[in-house]
């Protein structure tokens, strides 16, 4: 039951990214729901338990909503190698 939830939840999200004409709020709820379902689904596909998948769902949340205001911008954050970043425009 469970796994219907979250393959519903990723499939109503990504019709919802894939609307251009989202304002920035719908866009960050988009990214923020998506990336919550995301580390879910990772979650649950590692057998966690359910302290790592809430922590999975937050991280995954995190990441949605730096991805949807990083689609905003049209900003891609690249890594150096040496654990830092720099940002410039996405290919």
């Amino acid at each position: 039951m469970k796994t219907h939830i979250l393959a519903g939840l990723s499939a109503a999200t990504l019709a919802l990214s894939a609307c251009s004409d989202l304002t920035p709020e719908q866009r960050t709820v988009a990214g923020v729901a998506g990336g919550a379902a995301a580390g879910l689904i990772a979650a649950d596909a590692l057998k966690a338990d359910d302290d790592w998948r809430l922590i999975a769902a937050l991280g995954g949340a995190a990441a949605g909503t730096v991805v949807a205001q990083n689609n905003q911008s049209r900003q891609c954050a690249y890594s150096r190698g040496d654990g830092t970043y720099y940002t410039a425009a996405c290919p």
